[in-house]
């Protein structure tokens, strides 16, 4: 009964520690908590290219998708000043976007420095819509793309940190195997 019960304490520790590592990452913007620009390095990414700016309450077209808050590009935006970076690869999955109608958006993904990948095209309107990527592989920057880059918000930006390489995986195994066999070789010692 022992050993079973310390080779099942083994595999929940496993899982336990990987499980985290696959989860989506959700910036809702309501965390800030004050109007104004993105902090340069909210959420654990590099906003420090862009002009972004979150804002609170109500104004249509502009509705949030979550909460109260949501971000805008400033009236000099461009693919430039959209630019978002991840300061380590991620895949990113999408983002709720609302704005006027006619404004469109789509993202363009990069991994050190060559295009790797490019959204479809959403039509906005007052109510979110999500925009995925369309891309499942690693990204270390998003700029948006659109029509007209003053006239549309975004809200819960989603990105999911890599999980680990199966091999990295074996080796936290091995390692804990190794550190239950030493255990193991004290006790009988």
């Amino acid at each position: 009964m022992g050993k079973f019960n310390l080779r099942l304490a083994a595999v929940a520790a496993a899982i336990a520690l990987v499980s985290p590592l696959a989860s989506a990452t959700v910036l809702t913007f309501d965390d800030i908590g004050a109007d104004g620009f993105v902090p340069s390095n909210y959420g654990g990414l590099d906003w420090s290219a862009s002009s972004w700016f979150a804002y609170a309450g109500e104004q249509a077209p502009f509705s949030a998708h979550s909460g109260d808050y949501r971000a805008t590009v400033g009236w000099d935006g461009s693919v430039d000043t959209s630019a978002v970076s991840f300061l380590t690869a991620s895949t990113f999955d999408g983002a709720w976007f609302a704005g006027f109608e006619g404004v469109s958006v789509a993202f363009d993904l990069y991994y050190q420095g060559a295009l790797v990948g490019s959204s479809a095209s959403l039509g906005l309107s007052g109510t979110s819509s999500f925009l995925s990527s369309g891309y499942a592989g690693l990204v270390d920057r998003v700029t948006i793309r659109s029509n007209d880059h003053a006239n549309f918000v975004m809200d819960d930006f989603t990105f999911s940190a890599p999980v680990p390489e199966p091999e990295s995986v074996l080796m936290m195994l091995a390692g804990l195997g190794l550190v239950g066999a030493a255990a193991r070789r004290r006790k009988n010692a």
